[in-house]
C-alpha cells in the first residue's frame, strides 16, 4: 500500500466521518494543532527522567488520538468521544503532581532540562490548540469536553515540567 493517495491534491481531505473539507478549513487546523501536542508529547516522553511522568505522556498521547482528534475530525456524530471522565482524570493527575510540589512562589523560566523545556512547549501548544478549537466552536458544534481537555492538558503539562524540574527522578 502506498503512503500517497492523491486525493487531497486538490485542496481537500477526508475526515474520520468521511465527509471531504477544505484542507485549511477551521477543523482541519484544528485538529492539526492537536496532533501537533501529540509530536510534541512524544518529543518530551523522549526527554523526561521520572518514569511517573513518562507514562502519564504516553497516557495524554492515547487520549489525544483516539477520542480528541476523533472528535475534532468527525462531524454529525450524536455521541463525543471526549468525556467528563477524561476532563476529571486530568484533574486527578493535576492534584496528584501536584500535591508532590512545594507550593508555587514566583515564575518560572522554561529550560531547566530537556524533558521540562519539551513539557512547556506542549503547554504551549495546547493553549494555542485550545485557542483554535474555539474559533471552531464559535462555527460549529464542538463538545465542551474537548476544550476543557485541551485546557486542562496545558495545565497538566505545567505541573509536569515542574515534577520533571524538581523531582526528576520517579518517587518510590
Amino acid at each position: 500500500m502506498k503512503i500517497y493517495t492523491k486525493t487531497g491534491d486538490q485542496g481537500m481531505t477526508g475526515l474520520y466521518t468521511g465527509q471531504r473539507v477544505d484542507k485549511d478549513s477551521t477543523r482541519v487546523e484544528a485538529y492539526g494543532n492537536v496532533d501537533e501536542i501529540n509530536s510534541a508529547l512524544g518529543m518530551a516522553r523522549s526527554h523526561v527522567k521520572n518514569d511517573e511522568v513518562r507514562q502519564t505522556i504516553l497516557e495524554l498521547q492515547k487520549l489525544l488520538m483516539q477520542r480528541v482528534m476523533s472528535d475534532l475530525a468527525s462531524m454529525g456524530k450524536e455521541q463525543a468521544y471526549t468525556s467528563e471522565k477524561d476532563i476529571a482524570r486530568l484533574e486527578g493527575l493535576i492534584d496528584s503532581f501536584t500535591a508532590q510540589l512545594a507550593p508555587l512562589n514566583h515564575f518560572i523560566i522554561p529550560g531547566d532540562n530537556p524533558g521540562a523545556a519539551a513539557l512547556d512547549v506542549v503547554r504551549t501548544t495546547a493553549r494555542r490548540a485550545e485557542r483554535q478549537v474555539w474559533r471552531l466552536a464559535r462555527q460549529e458544534k464542538i463538545d465542551i469536553a474537548v476544550l476543557l481537555v485541551l485546557n486542562r492538558l496545558s495545565d497538566l503539562c505545567f505541573v509536569l515540567s515542574r515534577i520533571e524540574t524538581e523531582l526528576p527522578e520517579e518517587i518510590h
